[in-house]
């Protein structure tokens, strides 16, 4: 059930994209020069990062917020380890802010002298498992899966877009110490915005008044930023994604994957990730009706 390397290749333990990298790149990027000021975005792919993109450029950025400045998401927070637009990293402004899926081994080494910040975004495995099957679909780069359920088995095997998931969350997490790290879920942002925003201004040293706030947290929301074309990512080449097959921001809800998962899939799901997921010290929200616990309440339980 190996990848087709026309879709994925498999370097140092994780699945990359080709065309829009190689190992050699990955490999550069450990000598990246990180700034102090440098907002790093991480997540496992799927699981909010435009949206946290978003909420990061409009506590930073004025022009943002107020709309003074017509900058896209991936301009104004590119991508590390696929540059598709070819940003010069060393001439851009402070605070610069990036984003990657990048597991926590082949991070820039330079992020562990905890200086600059991390903000990790997780979501429940089964919305993210559902999430990147759409996006699957949408790829012009990666073949669609034959069906859902041959999804589900590449994705319980992490033959997928940046392996395991739980390899992902994990390593991120039991190596928190050697990082500026705050770590943030998708359900608790979803259920309490504004609450998040607040804590990634806190972890950020940004204050900001209560209007601006409230301007962040309005032009947060899921609605707003879909038709945001700074945002949405409709701006994106055909040569990497088919928008005539969905959106690239498509529901943004909590427990969609009831919407498509059986219950014998859903027991599969348990039964391969149940034992390490206990271990992890998340609990985590499966249901739009259900009560997030916040992953953190301040950056110093992070071991920030």
């Amino acid at each position: 059930m190996e990848p087709s390397e026309r879709d994925l290749y498999l370097h140092k333990g994780c699945y990359f994209v080709p065309v829009v990298s190689s190992p050699q790149n990955i490999d550069s990027l450990e000598n990246f020069e990180i700034r102090n000021d440098d907002t790093f975005i991480i997540t496992y792919p799927k699981s909010g990062t435009v949206w946290t993109q978003n909420i990061v450029c409009l506590i930073l950025y004025e022009g943002h917020r107020d709309g003074t400045e017509n900058r896209t998401l991936i301009d104004r927070a590119p991508w590390l380890e696929y540059n598709l637009y070819n940003v010069d990293f060393t001439n851009c402004p402070s605070p610069r802010v990036i984003c990657s899926h990048l597991p926590y081994y082949l991070i820039p080494k330079g992020l562990r002298n905890k200086r600059a910040k991390i903000i990790y975004v997780l979501r429940n495995p089964k919305d993210v498992l559902v999430a990147n099957y759409h996006f699957r679909k949408m790829s012009a780069r990666i073949k669609t899966p034959k069906d859902f359920d041959t999804f589900l088995e590449m994705f319980l095997a992490g033959k997928v877009f940046y392996s395991s998931w739980l390899d992902h969350v994990e390593g991120w997490y039991s190596h928190k110490s050697d990082f500026n790290i705050l770590f943030l879920s998708y359900e608790e942002m979803k259920k309490d915005l504004r609450s998040s925003v607040l804590k990634i201004c806190n972890f950020l040293g940004k204050k900001l008044t209560e209007k601006e706030v409230d301007d962040v947290v309005d032009k947060a929301t899921f609605d707003n930023m879909k038709v945001d074309s700074r945002a949405n990512y409709n701006f994106m080449s055909s040569k990497m994604l088919d928008l005539s097959r969905g959106n690239f921001l498509r529901k943004g809800t909590i427990g969609d994957w009831k919407n498509i998962m059986t219950v014998a899939q859903s027991e599969r799901f348990d039964c391969v990730f149940k034992e390490r997921m206990e271990k992890l010290p998340f609990k985590f929200c499966w249901d739009i009706q259900e009560d997030p616990q916040p992953i953190s309440s301040s950056a110093e339980e992070n071991n920030v």
